[in-house]
């Protein structure tokens, strides 16, 4: 056996050995938070056991990671991987072509979620909350398998049985060797470097007393029986030294590892990474608020079927013709999709019935997620204010409809199963109460992004919490009120708003409909009553449920409906008088529709400040040399706010980011940095651009000068560059239009 690798820790605060545990437990639960290459793990069984003859006790390991002990002989009788396992060449790495045999990055926590409170939110190796059965092959009998593997200890394996005993005094000396056992699936990634990937089945010995967690894993042999592989089995041990504590890996026999770059990555990096990552997780304090990725559904499902959409849309990315990011809105809505897929999958499996979903998806912007889902034979339409030029890309059988949605009588959806919210801002509280009064079947799926209470802004309440969990609460209680059972779930997709609720059944039986509805109408109406400023005593009234318990929490004044603050429809049947959806023309607000007359004037103003007072005339000759060149002076963005008239600065504030963004728009004068304000030398520039490969600079030297320089027309000194360096016109003359582009027209 060999140390591979160990990591100091530092426990100012006393978290161990509990925190070492929380960490383990992401590992266990979660290892890709540091393996991106997995997709996660399931958890089949667990029993307690204990190990046979624990007197015996393996050397100790080395104190310097990498020195590897003398093999023990049970590494000599390993018959080897079972079939697929070795690589196609019969060495112990991946087949060429393969990528990185090391897991690259990580797959971080995110929206506050600290990595031991994520361990913690969960008992250790508790079985599978919320994760049901895949329906692959049937998972095998932990009390069988461990039963045998523990007879093999004791007669031709005491090698490993001391290895499991762990390396002598730790934790507790003398204490009796109790094992907690689980038996997990390890579920990597289908990629191009890795299509075949199979889930991997591993046991999982922890002795809590001994500060050891030996991981096991087992493979097929020449019968179909699982056994052990001996080749791959790690420890992970938790030691105390006289002044700190330190994580270790240890691997039982080092020189017979076979890596397959995903399950199994290279020692190296079990060794740098992994004790790394838990000695940080094991001191990480605070706890999580949500819920663990994909809690909802069976990992190996999605994980097929995200690969599935993935390589069918992938192409998307090439071809969009919005100006927003391609990689993550295609990339994200396919997660979505897949996530929805397989959630409805398991939800007709589970009513026994055949007939797919019907679906709205409210705010569906690019309408990705519903051409997807469509194309999936998902009867159902997407609305969204504002028509988006992909759209007339995904063909008839994708219906896409350009409307306003206003919650009221006019806007419910009887005849669909389940309504969307993907990032459907103002809609997105309003959603939970549309789909309930739609019909008893209907359900809905938010994907929270902006803040939005029924009518303008959510207000915050509670400063102990983070905005985004607060809002979270928020919208799990207008669920609740609306006599929903509120579940919430974390999807894998690019975002850090990651974090979505479903409403897939009642609280309350049909025939209470009438009862729990006056219910939504006082709880909409006090919601209103809050956003005016009111105190916030009691909670809301529960709607009468099926079976017995409470619904929700209010935070809002209790009041009948014939009082003041009650909701009235309006005269066409809206819920609550004061929403307005978006306007279907997008102003643009960046500076960039500002008139051209007032934007060079307050660039003129800014430069004026910036030369310390001296008058800039445009077309004024050049003065003195490149060495003599006024650079001017650097001013913070309050300085230069501070000598601009109030009407300028009332017509900046009406933009996003005001003065700042108008700078930086200007980038051929100024550079903002760290607040601060100060002209773009442009000679800087040019020794960037030298550092340069020879191709981009090959590129910029035949670049076209299609505008003028700023400097040569109103610097007192002219351009810093002459004007055969300089990328812009020194004069009209220079001016150059670039060439009409033939682009080809793109068919999806």
């Amino acid at each position: 056996m060999a140390e591979v690798g160990r990591a100091a820790v530092r426990d100012p605060s006393a978290l161990l050995p509990g925190g070492f545990w929380a960490a383990v437990a992401v590992w266990l639960e979660r290892p890709q938070v540091a393996n991106k290459r997995l997709c996660g793990v399931r958890l089949e069984a667990r029993r307690s056991a204990a190990l046979p003859g624990t007197e015996a006790r393996g050397p100790r390991p080395s104190a310097e990671p990498g020195r590897e002990e003398p093999a023990p002989a049970g590494c000599g009788s390993e018959e080897g991987p079972g079939p697929g396992q070795r690589s196609p060449e019969g060495g112990s790495s991946p087949r060429p072509g393969a990528g990185p045999e090391e897991p690259q990055g990580t797959e971080e926590l995110q929206d506050g979620e600290s990595e031991r409170g994520a361990a913690a939110a969960t008992p250790l190796l508790a079985g599978a909350p919320g994760q049901p059965g895949e329906g692959a092959v049937p998972a095998p009998d932990l009390d069988s398998l461990w039963d045998g593997f523990s007879r093999s200890l004791s007669g031709d394996h005491r090698e490993l049985l001391a290895f499991l005993a762990g390396p002598g005094p730790g934790l507790q000396a003398e204490a009796q060797h109790e094992l907690d056992v689980a038996l997990r699936t390890v579920i990597p990634k289908r990629s191009w470097h890795c299509p075949l990937a199979a889930p991997r089945r591993e046991m999982v010995a922890r002795d809590v007393l001994g500060g050891t967690v030996t991981f096991l894993p087992l493979e097929e042999d020449g019968q179909g029986s699982l056994k052990v592989q001996m080749s791959n089995v790690y420890q992970i041990q938790l030691r105390r030294g006289r002044e700190e504590w330190f994580i270790s890996v240890l691997i039982f026999c080092p020189e017979r590892w076979q890596s397959d770059g995903t399950v199994y990555p290279k020692p190296t990096w079990l060794g740098r990474e992994l004790p790394a990552r838990l000695a940080r997780w094991s001191v990480a304090s605070g706890s999580s608020g949500f819920k663990s990725t994909l809690s909802l559904l069976p990992i190996l499902k999605y994980s097929h079927t995200y690969q599935e959409l993935k390589d069918k849309y992938k192409h998307m990315v090439q071809v969009w013709p919005e100006v927003t990011d391609p990689e993550k809105f295609v990339y994200e809505d396919v997660a979505i999709a897949a996530y929805l897929l397989v959630l409805w999958e398991e939800e007709r499996a589970a009513l026994g019935v055949t007939a797919k979903q019907s679906f709205v998806d409210l705010g569906c912007g690019n309408g990705l997620l519903a051409h997807i889902l469509s194309e999936a034979g998902h009867p159902g339409r997407g609305v969204d204010v504002r028509r988006r030029k992909i759209w007339d890309a995904y063909g008839p059988q994708t219906r896409l409809e350009e409307a306003a949605i206003t919650p009221s009588d006019e806007t419910l959806f009887p005849d669909a199963d389940w309504l969307i919210g993907n990032h459907s801002d103002e809609l997105t509280p309003w959603i939970p109460v549309i789909a309930a009064r739609s019909s008893y079947r209907c359900r809905f799926f938010v994907l929270p992004c902006c803040f939005f209470d029924f009518v303008g802004r959510y207000r915050r309440r509670q400063s102990e919490k983070t905005q985004y969990r607060e809002y979270l609460d928020f919208i799990r209680e207008v669920g609740s009120a609306c006599g929903f059972h509120v579940e919430e779930d974390c999807l894998r997709i690019p975002s850090t708003k990651r974090v979505c609720l479903l409403g897939r059944s009642r609280t309350y039986p049909s025939a209470a409909e009438a009862a729990v509805d006056q219910q939504r109408t006082q709880y909409i109406s006090r919601r209103r009553g809050c956003n005016a400023g009111l105190p916030a005593p009691g909670p809301a009234p529960a709607p009468p449920r099926a079976e017995a318990g409470s619904v929700g929490v209010d935070c809002c004044p209790r009041g009948p409906p014939d009082s003041p603050g009650a909701l009235e429809a309006g005269a066409e049947g809206r819920w609550l008088p004061g929403f307005h959806p978006r306007d279907r023309a997008e102003r643009v607000r960046n500076c960039t529709a500002l008139p051209r007359e007032f934007v060079d004037q307050v660039v003129l103003q800014v430069a004026n400040l910036l030369l310390g007072g001296e008058q800039l005339s445009p077309g004024s000759p050049r003065r003195g040399s490149p060495q003599t060149w006024n650079r001017g002076a650097s001013l913070s963005l309050a300085e230069v706010a501070g000598q601009l008239d109030r009407e300028t600065l009332q017509r900046l504030k009406r933009e996003c980011g005001g003065l700042q963004t108008l700078l930086r728009n200007n980038h051929q004068v100024f550079a903002v940095l760290n607040g601060r304000v100060h002209f773009r030398d442009w000679r800087e520039e040019k020794l960037q651009e030298e550092k340069q490969p020879e191709a981009k600079r090959r590129l910029l030297s035949t670049a076209f000068k299609t505008r003028l320089c700023w400097f040569f027309s109103h610097h007192p000194d002219g351009c810093a560059l002459p004007a055969g360096c300089c990328p812009f016109a020194h004069g009209p003359g220079e001016l150059r239009p670039p060439p009409a582009s033939k682009r080809k027209k793109q068919i999806l």
